[in-house]
């Protein structure tokens, strides 16, 4: 990202411990599709005034997608998406109890009214969660969407190219 680029895509962290190896994969990705970001930790349990005030002021801020990522009880994404207009995507991060299932379920079961797109648990969701906004904001930036199209046509080309081996 270049620092003079304003984000449209928010990362928030439930802890630092979030960021090597899961979350530095979703930076990456959306580095490689030139998208602009910004990330921070916060969490809904130890910060949450500031992470309400974080949701409620993205909007004005210029975000245009949040992606929260979070282990445990895992309810960062959730605590965002009630208090932001803005689409949420949550990560489950993988952690020592029931292997990120808590943190998966925690994030997936939002009441109705307050959704939140969730991806796997691991680094293919952290990836995941990279090209879900990158495909959002391709719905109305035709340069992104044209991105979105190369790499789905390179994803394709990849695997016909390796079909007899």
């Amino acid at each position: 990202m270049k620092m003079e680029e304003k984000a449209v895509v928010g990362i928030v962290m439930g802890s630092m411990s979030d960021y090597e190896g899961n979350v530095s994969s979703t930076c990456e990705t959306l580095e490689s599709l030139g998208i602009p970001y910004e990330k921070i930790v916060l969490s809904a349990h130890r910060t949450p005034d500031e992470t309400i005030e974080y949701a409620k002021t993205a909007y004005d801020r210029g975000l245009k997608v949040i992606i929260a990522a979070a282990g445990g009880a895992a309810h960062l994404a959730g605590v965002i998406a009630g208090c932001s207009t803005l689409p949420v995507i949550g990560i489950p991060m993988k952690t020592s109890t029931l292997d990120g299932l808590d943190s998966l379920l925690s994030i997936v079961q939002m009441p109705a009214g307050v959704p939140v797109a969730t991806v796997a648990i691991g680094k293919a969701g952290c990836k995941n969660a990279a090209y879900l906004a990158a495909t959002m904001l391709g719905a109305f930036d035709p340069q992104m969407h044209k991105k979105i199209e190369d790499h789905k046509a390179q994803m394709k080309k990849n695997v016909l190219e390796n079909m007899k081996f």
